[in-house]
């Protein structure tokens, strides 16, 4: 089931917050009812942080499976025990909004054309998947245009057909092409998502939550 919300009063709720199979992250000021909507919505624990005093989390963080990437900023942060197993890299780059610049399953990842191979050596270390350098449409900020669990991917309309046959072949999941929050193209700032629910912001329209149901639900 999708769900309609708000977080911080924000629509954006993608910037705010990043979900996996086993976790969501979210800002320690989060709303607490919002919090225990989407724990529960998404069928996991909350871990709450900030990183560089900023609730922005979802900008900056990135993760599948096996691993955990966040920038400098997040360093400090203690991890719950049931997070220990995973690998956990702080990135040193210049490219630091890493949520909005990794996107990644546990099949594969791709990142901004901008980090260094030094850093893309050490984010493939970090998840434990192929990555490579990309855009999505166009976008280069690849985790801002596209949602990606393990069910499926939803990318900005600016990808093209055989874009998204690649990228299908690629995360080996079904992809396909939506806005929300009427209209945004940059779908990864609407959306918190696993393969168990999805969130999206309350102003996205009935006809985008049909498609992003389609092919994350």
């Amino acid at each position: 089931m999708i769900q309609k919300i708000s977080i911080l009063r924000s629509n954006f709720i993608g910037v705010y917050g990043k979900a996996w199979e086993d976790v969501v992250f979210l800002p320690k000021n989060v709303e607490e009812e919002i919090a225990v909507q989407i724990s529960e919505g998404l069928q996991v624990p909350v871990e709450k942080l900030f990183i560089d005093n900023s609730s922005l989390i979802g900008t900056f963080i990135a993760l599948n499976s096996n691993g955990i990437v966040l920038p400098r900023g997040g360093a400090d942060h203690q991890f719950s025990d049931f997070l220990q197993d995973r690998n956990i890299l702080v990135l040193k780059d210049k490219v630091n909004a890493i949520g909005n610049d990794v996107i990644a399953n546990d099949k594969a990842a791709m990142i901004h054309k901008a980090f260094t191979a030094a850093s893309q050596k050490k984010i493939e270390d970090a998840l434990g998947v192929e990555v490579v350098k990309g855009t999505i449409g166009g976008i280069k900020t690849v985790g801002s245009a596209a949602v990606l669990t393990q069910k499926g991917m939803l990318v900005t309309p600016e990808a093209t057909e055989e874009e998204m046959r690649t990228l299908s072949e690629y995360f080996k999941v079904p992809v396909k092409e939506g806005t929300a929050n009427f209209g945004n193209m940059y779908v990864g700032s609407s959306i918190i998502a696993n393969s168990k629910g999805v969130f999206v912001g309350k102003d996205t329209t009935p006809i985008e939550i049909g498609r992003i149901d389609d092919i994350l639900s």
